[in-house]
Formats: C-alpha cells, structure tokens, sequence
C-alpha cells in the first residue's frame, strides 16, 4: 500500500512537473496553471482514465496544499492599498466607494441566491451568497497590473473590493460554518484568535528584528521559513480548537506575515515552496474527485450550471455600475467582469459545505466547474473590452523636499521627462528659478505644513533637507501615506542598514561621491554613459511569465537598449550572452525613452496564479 501511495504520488507531481511546459510549448498562456493542474486531474481521475483514487498520503499531501493555498492568499493582500490617499475630484475615498461596492455584492448575490431557492436548485442561500460574492485576488491584482491601473485610483478601487471581498467572505464562511454546524455560541471564541493574530504580530515585529536572526535567515538554518511552518499550524490547531475552520487560521497566519512586510526574496520563497510542491498536489487532487459526467445526468445541475454562471457577472456587474457616474461604460462593465473571476474561496467554501453536509458531490463538482469558467473567460473578456485610457500613460507625480543646487538641477531634469515636480523648501524661491517646476515655499518642514500642501499627494518623494531625523520622520510619514519609493538624504553611514530595510531607497552626498570617484578611477567613460541625453538609464522589473527563463539574446524587442546588470534576490549578475531572465528580476538597462517604455511594458505583464 506505502509503494503504490508512493507511485501515485510521483504520477501526480510529474503531472505537475509538465503543465507548465506545455502550456508554454503551445502558446496557451492565458490559461492560469492551476486550471490546467485542475483539467489534468479531470483526465486522470473519476472523469477520465482512473488512474489516480484518493489515497491517505495524497489525501495528507493534498491537505497541506490547501492550508498553504490559504496563507498565500492571506500573504497576498496589501495593506498599503489601505494607506494611499489618492482621489479624484467629486469622487469618493477609494477605501469607502470599495466598501459601498462590496456590500452591494452581498445584497445582490443574496437576492439572486434566493433565487435558485426558489427554482428548487439549491437550499442554501446563505452558502451561495458566500460563494457568489467571492473575488480572486491572484487573478485580478496581475490583471490590473498589466493595464497600468495599478497607481490610479480606478485601479485602487478595484484592488481595496477585492482585499475586502477576500478577506470579508473568508470571515462569514466561517461564521457560516460554525453556526450550520450547530456552534453559533462558539462564534465569540473567533474573538480569541483575532486577539492572537494580534499578539503575534506584536511580538515577531517587536522582538524578532534583531541582528540575532540575521544569519538564521539563511543557509542550512532557514529560521525564517520554519517560523512560517510554525505560524501556519499554530493557527490552524487555535482555530480547529475553538470550532473554527483550519483555512481560516492558515489565511490569518499570511495575513500577519503580510503586515510584516517581508523581503520580495522571502515572499518568492514561500511561493516557489508552496506553488513548486503542495499546492499543485492540492488542485490536481481536486480535478481527482470530480466526476464531470454526473453533471451531465442530474437536469437539475445541467439547468442550475449556466444559470450560476449569469449569476455570478449580474452580482458584480450591477454593483459596479455606481461607478458609471465617473467612468465610461466599458470601464464599469469590465471592471464587472473582472471581479466575476473566482476559485480558491469557491473550493474552500465547496469543500466546507460538503464536509458539513449542505451540498452533495455533484453539485460541488457544478460549483467548482462553474468557477473555473469565470477564470478562464473573465481576464479575457476584460483585456478585449477594457479601454486603453490616460492612467496607461499617467504621468509620475515627484515631490522634492528640502531646496539645494542637486535637488533644483533633478527637479529640472524630471520636468523635461514629462514628469509633474513640486518643489518644497523654506527658502524663498531663487530669483532664478526655473518656472517648469513650482516652487512650494513653508515656513517650518513640519509634516502638518507639507500635508497641507499636499507634498504627500506623488507617486515618488524625495527628501534632502540638512537634518538626517528630519529626513527620516518625513520619509516614515510618506510611507504611511502609501507612497512607496521614498528616497531619502541620511549622511549617518550607522543608519543606511536599517532605513533599506524599512524599504527606504537611501543616499549621502558625500558617500555618493566617493563611490562615484571611486568608479571613475577604473571607467573614466561610465560618466558619458551616465551623462548622454540622448540616453536614460533605467530599472525595468521581470513581471511577464512568458519569459521567465528566457536567454536575453531571444528578447525581441531590446533593439539598442543594453541591459547593463540583472538584480536577482539582492544580488547583481552582470548578463553575457547566454543569461536567462527570471520572473521577479530588476534589470538595469540603458537606451533610449522610447525604446525602454516598449521594454517595460513587454515585460509588466505576469499571468494569474490563482
């Protein structure tokens, strides 16, 4: 029995193995992988060949994938959305307009759930309403992302509904769940685990970011991803002692790492852990136990599934039409349609209701179908229908704090890149001042005094007063704001660590010299490259899996550009011939504008995951 658990097991991680491979040999990358594990599973489960039967070590294995599935959905919500400030004029806070949004996708898929009770085709609608109003967040935010939305606030619209639906149906379905199975009066126990949700926190943030952990970070020790193992079963066993459902305890545990705001390196750890591994295992397991051909013998399914499926678009479309009043209707429709997409909460909350008895095989087979085409039409429908509008070609807002020769001469040089620059200082504005930028004079640089002036209100700051705490307490404050690449002037050599850390991009005029001395010495031709205007250099990030593991010389479109250096994890590769990009990779190219704006928006683009 222990050797054929272990055959099956090679079988459904080969499987897993060749996906990818295939899915990039015949070009069908707008199919998401896991639907493709799922559609393998299909062909070698109860729906195809039956080769594959549920066995304890999958089953475990399949477990494992699951709980893992949920904590990276926890990881990928992005709090700092929460904090950005940017609106509109007459166009309400994105944070309230998400909320409005997302309670009418309650009340909208609660009426059209009462629905299919009335038509005799579900008896819950409760679960239903659940199952309808869920989003899924690894589908929509590399959508969002590869229109340039991302920094609009349409784009911060529609990420804050899906954060709020992900994490809001996540908390009622287990609500939901305790309450069907008769331990309403536990519900107050969830309490508990907010409150250690809570305290962790606190505690890893407070006393875990000492240099002690430094080097137990890395190498055979790996500190780090054992906490994270530790973290997950420490909340799945909290939350299955009070009653509550193990995912919920798995998604609150990504969720306090998220708030943590771990390194990229260590985020693309825990995902090529659990995508490279379990969760594979999880959804090629999930394909296993559907029976598709049942669907095709109860009527009653063959009529709920297109009816669902309608369903699931008028949920998210009707809502979405308040935002008719500020955009045009293809924008509000295919905002509607992008948000239809869902799989990961379906499956969590098909699999709690058939554990507790609400659903039968075949309608959760109907359910998890039904998801999957919202998957594979939505992101489709979407890039097709959605216009190209003027945030694809927004232009950077740049805040300068503190007034000096350097900083006057960027300001300049940022304007003529069509970039907006505001100067701020509490000098008087140069009698020759150069009148493309404004000069924004306060008396103190105090956070009121510049919040007032709206310094705070960019994509970019940077702040180079004289003073290093000054520097600092204003950086701190424009993360807050959810400004997130803050560059700041510290000359403390002492601090630099610690601000790079805290996300901090971080110079010294005095460090910058040298270090520029220093180069010139060895390559006395890098100032000209630097120095040409017919050229820029630029950081262009690797966010399109089409050309993951692709050799630079395959690039079609590099032209003339050069790419000088690979960043890869904190560490630089200077790229020969034979170098291959890598998903999650920051090249520094240089070129021309133009040329580097075509690079950059070739690679921006990275396929859903979930």
């Amino acid at each position: 029995m222990e050797h054929q658990s272990l055959t099956s097991l090679m079988f459904v991680v080969g499987i897993a193995f060749f996906i990818p491979i295939i899915l990039q040999r015949f070009k069908l990358n707008f199919v998401p992988v896991v639907i493709a594990e799922i559609i393998a599973g299909l062909i070698i489960g109860q729906s195809g060949l039956n080769l594959i039967t549920e066995e304890p070590l999958l089953e475990l294995l399949s477990l494992l994938g699951f709980i893992f599935l949920m904590f990276i959905s926890g990881l990928e919500i992005d709090f700092s959305a929460f904090n950005k400030k940017q609106k509109q004029d007459n166009l309400p806070t994105p944070i309230i307009l998400s909320l409005i949004i997302f309670a009418l996708i309650l009340i909208v898929s609660f009426g059209l759930s009462y629905i299919l009770v009335f038509l005799d085709l579900i008896k819950d609608p409760f679960l239903m309403t659940l199952i309808i109003s869920t989003i899924s967040l690894g589908i929509v935010v590399p959508v969002i992302k590869e229109k340039n939305l991302s920094d609009g606030v349409l784009g911060q619209v529609i990420l804050l509904t899906t954060v709020i639906a992900d994490f809001s149906t996540m908390i009622l379905l287990t609500v939901y769940a305790m309450f069907r199975d008769q331990e309403g009066m536990r519900v107050m126990l969830l309490l508990v685990l907010f409150l250690a949700v809570f305290l962790t926190y606190r505690i890893i943030k407070n006393y875990f970011q000492f240099k002690f952990f430094d080097n137990l970070l890395k190498g055979t020790v790996q500190l780090g991803t054992r906490g994270v193992f530790t973290l997950i079963l420490l909340f799945v066993a909290i939350s299955e002692s009070i009653g509550a459902e193990n995912i919920l305890g798995a998604f609150l545990a990504g969720v306090i790492v998220s708030l943590l705001s771990p390194k990229k390196e260590f985020v693309h750890q825990l995902d090529s852990f659990g995508f490279g591994f379990f969760i594979p295992i999880f959804f090629v397991m999930v394909g296993v136990r559907l029976n598709i051909w049942e669907l095709f013998v109860d009527t009653k399914i063959l009529f709920l599934m297109p009816l669902l499926l309608v369903f699931m678009y008028i949920a998210k479309i009707v809502p979405t039409l308040i935002l008719k009043k500020w955009y045009s209707w293809r924008e509000t429709l295919s905002i509607g349609v992008l948000t239809t997409s869902k799989l990961s909460l379906v499956i969590a909350a098909a699999a709690i209701a058939l554990d507790l008895g609400v659903i039968d095989n075949v309608l959760n087979g109907a359910i998890i179908l039904v998801s999957i085409i919202t998957c594979l039409i939505s992101p489709i429908l979407f890039a097709k229908y959605f216009p190209e509008t003027k945030s694809t070609s927004k232009q950077h807002e740049i805040s300068i704090i503190g007034s000096t020769d350097a900083t006057r001469l960027v300001a300049r040089d940022l304007t003529e890149e069509k970039m907006i620059v505001r100067l701020y200082s509490t000098k008087p504005q140069p009698k020759q001042h150069d009148q493309s930028f404004p000069h924004i004079q306060v008396q103190q640089l105090t956070i009121e005094q510049l919040d007032a002036n709206n310094a705070f209100e960019a994509d970019k700051t940077i702040i180079a007063t004289e003073s290093d705490m000054i520097n600092i307490n204003l950086g701190r404050n424009a993360k807050r704001h959810g400004i997130q690449s803050v560059i700041i002037k510290v000359e403390d050599q002492v601090l630099h660590k610690q601000l790079v850390e805290e996300g901090f991009s971080v110079y010294s005029a005095l460090y910058s010299t040298r270090t520029l001395l220093k180069v010139l010495v060895d390559n006395p031709g890098l100032l000209q490259l630097i120095s040409r205007h017919n050229k820029t250099i630029k950081e262009v990030f690797v966010n399109h899996n089409k050309f993951d593991q692709t050799p630079i010389t395959e690039l079609p479109f590099l032209g003339e550009t050069l790419i000088l250096h690979i960043i890869r994890y904190g560490q630089v590769i200077i790229p020969h011939g034979d170098t291959t990009l890598h998903h999650g990779d920051t090249l520094l190219v240089s070129g021309k504008s133009s040329e580097i704006k075509e690079i950059q928006k070739a690679l921006s683009f990275q396929t859903s995951l979930m």
